[in-house]
């Protein structure tokens, strides 16, 4: 018999230049056997160098998965949390649980705090929370400052706001939701700027100069981008008030004013009951006048269809009421010639509160004569602050009027607020004076009554009166 074919011992530099025995389609390769008869055994020092070597390429592996899953975990994104105060120059905001559901029947606050003569600007990234067309459920509130700022906005579903700009150095976020439909909430970053910065990413801020201009991003070059919300705060003197006129009017029309519109309040918050109008389509507003000293113009345009935009200017102006000289009503007894104050006092609201004449016999001294019904009813004073969604004027005088869409509505301030006594969602026949803003003026001399739809052929024959 032949003897058996030698069997060497393969050295270092064999070893490292063959095939490395690693996984190779899941699978470790097989030691290089065919040096060898299965029936003769390796040699010792072949078969502990082969075992050494797999015991190697095992640990390597082990330490190489090791390291990955330490690396993963490291940088993992850490959870939000819900609310806290957050102070420097930028920073990132998720809703807690971001980017899953956030959790039920909670309330989170954020404080953002930048530095010192530095606004702060906020930008949604991403949000989706319960919708709903009043945000009554789950919704997110900005408010500019942290303690009794204005509200910047009220958020919920998926549509994304344009940047937020603070007053200040400092912006609240609060975060509700209720027992049912979530969302994944949302991602919002939020920077420093200086104020007044303008551009298209924003606008806004707080207007304190005794006149001057604002209008939308982009104009009059291009049409204002969608998404923006801009917030103007007009301050003034105490015993100054403010007049606005829009040069220029262009948004997206709607007879609702639903998706993009102008927004004016008087004092510097958004509130439903201290709204002066809302304005959208292609014809300006009327000259809007403030009750006090402050006004706060919001302009929001959703992410859809957009338009010119506008170009809106305003001025500080003494606070005045006049004094006018009411002509003599035509009754059975004649009445003399007085001089009706058109301001608020003791004296003018302790008077008999008695209805008399007709509204014939009024038309000719009013200086407007309109049907309406009561929306806001706001007591200040001894005097009710009222908005009146107008249903026909018969005379309008010099009285200021907002439209927006097919809806008309004026302010009128009863200087007594019992007399006449109205209420809110009624309708009324108004007739009295009007102040230099154009608001109109009821004292107890002038004629109010209740209206209803049947006497409205009645009335028309006012429009034909001859004074």
């Amino acid at each position: 018999m032949l003897p058996p074919p030698a069997r060497h011992r393969p050295d270092i530099q064999q070893l490292s230049s063959s095939p490395s025995p690693l996984l190779t389609s899941g699978h470790f390769l097989q030691p290089n056997t065919h040096t060898h008869t299965p029936h003769m055994p390796l040699d010792m020092n072949t078969q502990a160098d082969w075992i050494m070597f797999r015991i190697c390429s095992f640990l390597c592996v082990c330490v190489l998965l090791l390291t990955s899953s330490a690396c993963a975990q490291t940088h993992r994104r850490q959870p939000f949390p819900c609310g806290g105060n957050i102070t420097g120059d930028s920073g990132v905001i998720g809703s807690q649980g971001y980017p899953g559901v956030y959790p039920p029947n909670t309330k989170c606050v954020w404080r953002i705090t930048v530095p010192q003569g530095k606004v702060v600007v906020l930008n949604f990234r991403f949000l989706d929370l319960e919708s709903d067309n009043l945000c009554r459920y789950d919704h997110v509130d900005v408010y500019s400052g942290h303690v009794n700022g204005q509200r910047l906005g009220r958020f919920c579903g998926t549509f994304r706001p344009g940047a937020l700009v603070s007053t200040g150095n400092k912006m609240l976020i609060q975060m509700v939701s209720d027992a049912n439909t979530a969302g994944s909430g949302f991602l919002a970053v939020f920077s420093a700027a200086n104020p007044h910065e303008r551009g298209d990413q924003y606008c806004g801020g707080r207007l304190v100069k005794p006149s001057g201009t604002f209008k939308t991003p982009n104009w009059p070059e291009k049409d204002y981008p969608a998404g923006v919300t801009c917030s103007w705060h007009i301050v003034a003197p105490k015993n100054q008030i403010i007049e606005v006129k829009f040069e220029k009017f262009d948004v997206e029309r709607d007879n609702y004013c639903r998706y993009d519109y102008v927004a004016i309040f008087n004092g510097g918050e958004i509130n439903d009951a201290k709204r002066i109008g809302k304005y959208c389509g292609d014809s300006p507003p009327a000259p809007v006048f403030s009750e006090g000293n402050q006004l706060l113009i919001q302009f929001l345009s959703d992410l859809s269809l957009t338009a010119d935009g506008f170009i809106g200017h305003y001025r500080f102006r003494n606070k005045k009421i006049p004094t006018t000289t009411i002509a003599p009503t035509t009754t059975t007894q004649p009445i003399t010639t007085r001089l009706i104050p058109l301001k608020y006092s003791a004296a003018l609201c302790q008077q008999k509160c008695k209805r008399k004449g007709s509204p014939e016999s009024h038309y000719c001294s009013s200086n407007f004569a309109i049907t309406g019904t009561i929306i806001t009813a706001v007591p200040r004073g001894g005097s009710m602050h009222t908005t009146v969604s107008i249903i026909n004027i018969y005379k309008e005088g010099s009285l200021a009027i907002q439209q927006a869409g097919k809806t008309m509505s004026t302010k009128i301030l009863i200087l007594c607020k019992k007399c006449p006594s109205v209420k809110r969602g009624l309708n009324y026949i108004f007739m009295g004076q009007t102040d230099d803003e154009g608001r109109g003026l009821i004292t107890p001399h002038h004629f109010v009554m209740a209206f209803k739809t049947k006497n409205q052929r009645a009335f028309n024959v006012l429009k034909n009166k001859r004074c």
